[in-house]
């Protein structure tokens, strides 16, 4: 990726959305700077790999062998880890839900819901857990921490 510009990542992005543009969501996934290849199989998986490759030789591009991972099982991802049966939660996020420090304020109760929310597939009745806090968050509430609060943090 050329350093120094302003949208590089928006400009990497775009280029390699252009180049694969007839394979991504089929069995590649674009993000930043990462290009993703997923299969069913080992044999639809070497077929992708050698389109992936050969579409960026075509256009005199190239990929850094040392930061190239091929044949994972699984692959950890926008804090999820994607494996063949399906998606489950980086454990290293969990722990930092888990090691969250107590929120003092408001501000603090939705910067901590932002986080939780994001993995709201994962915990069912979510909303429903979380209301002592969001009721919290209201500009009507006075910002009083109860024992429903402790519980449900």
């Amino acid at each position: 990726m050329s350093f120094g510009l302003t949208n590089a990542p928006a400009a990497f992005i775009d280029l390699m959305n252009r180049v694969f543009k007839p394979y991504v969501d089929m069995f590649i996934i674009v993000f930043i700077d990462d290009i993703l290849v997923y299969s069913r199989n080992e044999e639809d998986h070497a077929s992708h790999l050698r389109i992936v490759l050969q579409s960026l030789k075509d256009r005199d591009l190239y990929a850094k062998f040392s930061k190239c991972e091929f044949w994972l099982e699984s692959v950890a991802f926008l804090g999820h880890i994607v494996f063949g049966e399906g998606i489950k939660v980086d454990t290293r996020k969990i722990e930092a839900v888990q090691n969250c420090p107590r929120p003092t304020s408001p501000t603090d109760i939705r910067s901590f819901l932002g986080l939780a929310g994001y993995y709201r597939r994962f915990v069912e009745g979510l909303s429903s857990i979380s209301s002592p806090l969001t009721k919290l968050t209201q500009k009507t509430v006075k910002f009083q921490w109860s024992e429903a609060c402790d519980k449900s943090f």
